[in-house]
């Protein structure tokens, strides 16, 4: 297995110094680590990497995992490796399916160790979950639409359904574009804040988010618009299942913001991509 360099970020989730963001280089490429998941071999690529996808990224993480992804479509399916063999045909190698033909979810659930389950984003936020005690992992994308169909609450689901428990579970939430400029409308605002606040009308849940501490929405200045932070949605939707702050990272970087690192759809209007992925043990 290839050792990078790892150089430590001042940055952290809130106002704890734990956990910790890492840099790590691959041939000189970086890729963004978080210590929640120091025990699994995972990353959060960069647009560096680009255009490789995980049949070459595997080789960073694990040379000896097999790989899978899926046809992300903004919904709540979840899927297991065998699962995803079973829809693709015997005849077909999952790992190396051409994208149309892979089955359409938008979170992987590993089943066995060497597993390595990956998802693509490029201002959706990329989710990585391990449990300690089993060692199994997931990948997860959760754009503002998987967001509302709670798509990180049905992969965790699918996790204790396979014998996890939630206190064992270490969530980190990577790179994605950031609530201080993710422009929505209202509507989209209250169909994703629905899922953490109850109230029977849009103006209602509106107000109810912001009144939440840490509030997960913003004001714009584009009559009808707000500023939405899908992250710290999920964090809620998290923290309601029962899942303490302590388990959960969300990285500091923003895709629309970061350039240099990170391609964003909202920006450029490109459908590129960055991948991340981890391997259960």
């Amino acid at each position: 297995m290839i050792s990078p360099q790892t150089t430590e970020l001042e940055l952290n989730n809130s106002a704890n110094s734990f956990p910790t963001w890492q840099w790590c280089f691959w041939e000189g490429l970086p890729y963004l680590t978080c210590s929640l998941l120091a025990n699994w071999q995972h990353g959060f690529f960069t647009r560096q990497f680009s255009p490789r996808f995980p049949v070459d990224l595997v080789e960073v993480l694990h040379k000896d995992a097999q790989f899978y992804r899926v046809r992300q479509v903004h919904g709540s399916v979840v899927l297991t490796p065998s699962e995803v063999r079973e829809l693709l045909g015997v005849e077909k190698d999952a790992g190396t399916a051409e994208f149309e033909s892979l089955p359409p979810a938008d979170a992987l659930v590993s089943e066995r160790e060497k597993q390595a389950v990956w998802v693509c984003t490029a201002d959706c936020t990329p989710v990585l979950i391990a449990d300690q005690t089993t060692g199994q992992v997931a990948a997860i994308h959760a754009g503002w639409r998987g967001t509302a169909k709670r798509i990180v609450p049905l992969a965790i689901a699918r996790l204790l359904s396979q014998g996890s428990k939630l206190e064992n579970l270490r969530i980190a939430m990577g790179p994605a574009i950031t609530g201080e400029v993710y422009q929505v409308s209202q509507e989209v605002a209250a169909e994703v804040g629905a899922t953490v606040v109850s109230a029977n009308s849009e103006t209602a849940i509106l107000n109810a988010l912001q009144e939440l501490p840490n509030s997960p929405i913003l004001p714009d200045f584009a009559p009808g618009k707000m500023r939405l932070d899908v992250r710290r949605v999920n964090e809620l939707q998290l923290n309601q299942m029962g899942i303490a702050e302590e388990q959960i990272a969300i990285s500091p970087h923003c895709t629309y913001q970061q350039p240099d690192y990170f391609f964003s759809y909202r920006r450029d209007q490109l459908k590129k991509v960055q991948w991340s992925g981890i391997v259960s043990k």
